[in-house]
């Protein structure tokens, strides 16, 4: 079979997922030109709170806290200086003029976004996908975003929609990038890292659906790149100087 037929059939699993993601969030637009302002609110508000939980459990997989904290404190301060956050804006305010769209539109790009693209069921699930050409983890993943779409586009709008576009390139780059990054997946403290980096992207996502802060996740979103790269640091200085620091005990805090 050619490689572009191949290529093109392990791509089933994101296919999968963004239309899962977009057929909900349809119905969510639906439901919520008839549900009141404040059940929709109820809704997005408890929504946050589960996120909060998943983000805590995927915090605490980490191994070593320190690579966590490094990647996010730096990551910040590299998506703050290339502007990701103003970028993301400047994309769901240009979505919401093109396409129609209530105020949340761009609250509900976003957090659609991290929450669907962000941690080790998205990694996992593509490269499964590409290698095994199964699509099992995308397919529970699928299951996940839907119930999630639906209530974020009835209480934000449209702004889904345009996350399962984003959801699909994003995971499809994954997917076809699967086989030189294989090797991530087989490295558990990489994953556990991304993990916990990808745990406190959730928590700020889910603080700011409950409406307690907004923090500006995306300007965070290069802390999942730069995880696997303090990883891979700490391994080559603790070859080099001994014992790698890997639970807060070992910080004295």
């Amino acid at each position: 079979m050619p490689a572009t037929i191949r290529k093109g059939l392990i791509a089933r699993g994101t296919i999968l997922n963004a239309a899962v993601v977009a057929a909900s969030g349809g119905l969510g637009l639906v439901a919520g030109k008839y549900l009141n302002h404040q059940y929709q609110d109820v809704a997005l508000h408890g929504l946050g709170l589960v996120v909060v939980g998943i983000g805590i459990k995927m915090f605490l997989s980490s191994r070593n806290p320190i690579i966590a904290a490094s990647a996010i404190v730096v990551g910040g301060i590299i998506g703050f200086g290339l502007g990701l956050q103003h970028l993301v804006d400047g994309l769901a305010h240009w979505s919401q003029v093109k396409f129609g769209g209530q105020a949340g539109f761009s609250e509900g790009l976003i957090t659609s976004f991290v929450l669907f693209c962000v941690g080790s069921m998205t990694i996992l699930g593509c490269f499964q996908d590409a290698l095994e050409n199964k699509i099992e983890i995308l397919a529970l993943k699928s299951t996940m975003d839907g119930i999630a779409a639906f209530f974020i586009a009835a209480a934000t709008g449209a702004g889904v929609l345009v996350t399962a576009i984003l959801l699909f390139l994003f995971q499809g780059t994954i997917t076809l990038a699967a086989v030189p990054l294989k090797s991530i997946t087989k490295n558990e403290s990489v994953m556990a890292e991304i993990n916990g980096v990808g745990g406190v992207l959730l928590i700020s996502t889910g603080l700011g659906l409950v409406g307690i802060i907004d923090l500006k996740t995306t300007n965070y979103l290069p802390a999942l790149i730069l995880a696997p790269c303090f990883v891979a640091l700490s391994l080559k200085l603790s070859s080099r100087f001994g014992r790698p620091i890997t639970t807060l005990e070992d910080t004295n805090i």
